[in-house]
This record gives structure tokens, sequence and C-alpha cells, in this order.
């Protein structure tokens, strides 16, 4: 069935972004991937191309469209070019981060921060898991004691991606430590700020050029003018609400890659041949391909309206809960079925589905797992 999500001006940025990525940055992965980060040019030479911050209103340096498509067709060209661990910081900074700068920032956070996010000089990260909570984000330790207009922050951080490159770090703090969520609060941290520390580049089964650290912070001192929001307590709120969309573009991304693995299997498949025939022509490849085929249009189809949705302001939690579940366990699946069909030689890393096994892990457990995202959607139905 025909996609009718996408408009001329979406298909000519995918043309324009699938050429950023053949010559900035599929020429370049390997040295990725084995550096364990990308350089922070490639958000500058992003930035220049028109790539980042495409909704921040052109006063601030920004494309001033507020249309999701634009992300989402992104996070598809990612996928196809198999630069998903490169790529996703790039997401991560317009999908994820930015709509916190833009819902929450007042005029002189907005001055100050959005023209360096719009470069790619300043590239942005969000600092909510640590060791010992997972996803319970209610019972975070790391603590932001007021001491007149600054905030003496302590604690650490983990799993944290674009944590070697960020700059600007949206941190979840606890300001009223005896409150859960109310307690909350988020600030802004900034590179160079005394005390706030990256550790180790972590070494992870998949996603090799997205830097993931881990962040320490020892009497950090960061101005009142870096709360987000006018006041304290708000910051659990504020995470509630962006979740949805950081949700929905996991799912796009997880659909994508499963479409990438399809198409990449179905070349595979006709030129492979086994017993004198093409392994494609056996039934049960065509039976593999053909159910990959409908799980993919069908999901396809439901993110395509969740995009709409999130476009009209009425994307919920529970339905970019059930997108993002549905499309991260479609994508180790059908990775895992077109890996199957390769036979030997998709157990090495050459082939590109090796790499799309290891990557396709960890979308089932970032930004929601799917047990929580379950657990979002049974609440729903009153249980």
């Amino acid at each position: 069935m025909h996609r009718t999500l996408y408009e001329d001006d979406h298909e000519a940025f995918r043309e324009s972004f699938r050429r950023f990525l053949d010559a900035e940055v599929v020429p370049h992965h390997e040295e990725w991937e084995a550096a364990g980060i990308v350089p922070r040019e490639l958000y500058a030479t992003a930035g220049k191309s028109g790539f980042l911050g495409m909704e921040v209103p052109e006063e601030y340096g920004g494309g001033g469209v507020r249309d999701f498509r634009f992300n989402s067709v992104m996070a598809e060209e990612v996928m196809r070019c198999g630069a998903a661990a490169a790529g996703l910081g790039l997401t991560l900074h317009n999908d994820i981060c930015l709509p916190y700068f833009l819902a929450f920032c007042n005029d002189e956070q907005k001055r100050r921060w959005l023209p360096g996010i719009c470069s790619g000089e300043l590239i942005t990260g969000i600092a909510m898991t640590e060791p010992g909570t997972g996803s319970d984000l209610a019972s975070i330790a790391t603590t932001a004691r007021r001491e007149g207009n600054e905030y003496v922050v302590n604690g650490a951080k983990t799993f944290i991606t674009n944590g070697i490159n960020a700059d600007l770090m949206i941190t979840a703090v606890k300001t009223d430590p005896g409150q859960k969520h109310k307690g909350m609060s988020l600030l802004v941290l900034e590179r160079g700020m005394p005390g706030f520390e990256r550790g180790r580049n972590l070494d992870k089964l998949g996603q090799h050029a997205q830097d993931t650290a881990e962040l320490s912070f020892t009497h950090v001192r960061v101005p009142v003018a870096n709360l987000l929001g006018p006041d304290e307590g708000q910051g659990f709120t504020q995470l509630v609400t962006n979740l949805p969309r950081e949700r929905l573009s996991i799912a796009i991304a997880g659909v994508a890659a499963a479409r990438t693995a399809l198409e990449q299997t179905l070349d595979y498949a006709k030129q492979r041949t086994a017993f004198g025939q093409p392994i494609g022509s056996f039934q049960n490849s065509r039976f593999v391909l053909a159910e990959l085929a409908t799980e993919i249009d069908i999901a396809e189809h439901y993110v395509d309206d969740c995009v709409r949705a999130l476009n009209a302001g009425e994307l919920t939690a529970v339905d970019a809960s059930k997108a993002k579940w549905w499309c991260t366990e479609l994508q180790g699946r059908a990775v895992d079925r077109c890996l199957q069909l390769h036979g030997g030689y998709g157990y090495m890393n050459e082939y590109p589905i090796a790499r799309a096994y290891a990557d396709a892990r960890i979308t089932r457990i970032y930004g929601g797992t799917t047990e929580i995202m379950k657990e979002v959607i049974g609440r729903s139905l009153g249980l």
C-alpha cells in the first residue's frame, strides 16, 4: 500500500540529506565505529547544510518549520545507509533534546543556546539514567542544592548518549530530595563547568560510533539561570511531556531499520544460489520475506499516523508506547530472520546485516524498555 505521509518538499529534503550522508558519513563510518565516536565537525557540517534545528524559529538560526516529517526522513535515511550509530547523535539532537529548549527555555536562554544548537557548535544530550535507577526515574539520587544564584549539583549518570561530545547536557536532578516526582527539576549543565566530569566512553555490543558515557557531578556550580522552566519541581512533568516524541523517533528508526534489512536480504536472496537455484526461490525464504514485508508495511502505516498526530499536537503517551515497543521488537525480529537467510555470511561483520543485528538490540531498552511500554498501555486499559 502506497505511503501518503510525505509531500514533494519532504522528498526533496530526503534527496539532499541522502547526498549529505553519502558524502559526509558513509565513507568515514568504519573509522568512527573503530574510534567509538563521531567527530564534532559532523554536527557543524550538518548545521551548515540545514539538517539541525529545522523547527527552530528563523530568528535563532533555524529552519522555522514545525513538521516532524522532516525528522522522520532523516531517521529513515540514516538507517538506509547503515549508519545507525553515527546518525543517532543527530536524531537525539533534533528529535529528543531540542524540544526541551523550545518548550521550556525563556527568551534569554533561547538567545544563549538555540543559535549554537542550530549551527552544530553546541551539541546536546540528556542525562536521566543513573547507575542505580534504570527505568525508575522518580528515584534518581543526583541532587541540586540551591545556594544563592547557583545550584550545587552532586551525583552520577550512566548510559548517556552524546555523553562525550555534548556541550549542553539536560540533566534530571532532585531539587527537593524529600519528594519523588515533585522534587525533580531539569538543569542544563555546560561543558567546562568545574566538577562536571565525563567517564569512559562505554564499550557496547553495538552502536559503536555513538559515544555513550558515564557522567559524574562533584559540587558542580550551575547558575539558577540554567533551570529549565520558571520554577523548580517541574522536571518529571517536562520529561513526561516529551517522552512520546522520543519514543516515536525510536519507533521510526526501528521500522526503517527493518525495512533496510528486508531490502538488503531481498537482493541477497536473488543473487545467492544453493542447490543450483537462488535461495529466494525456496518456499521458506519466500514465506519469511513475505511475512516481514507485511509486518513492515503495517508498522509503517501506524507510525505514519503517529507522525501526523504529533504534528497536530495529538500524539498520546499510549500510542507512542505502542509504536515504540512494536517497531523495536519488529526491528529485532526482522534483522534476526534476515541474518539467518544470509547463512554464515550474515555472521561476518563485512555484511551490513551483521552490524544491523548488533545495533538493533539496544532499541528495545533505551527510551523505555518494551516492558515499561506495555505497562503504560496496560494501565490505560484500566488494569
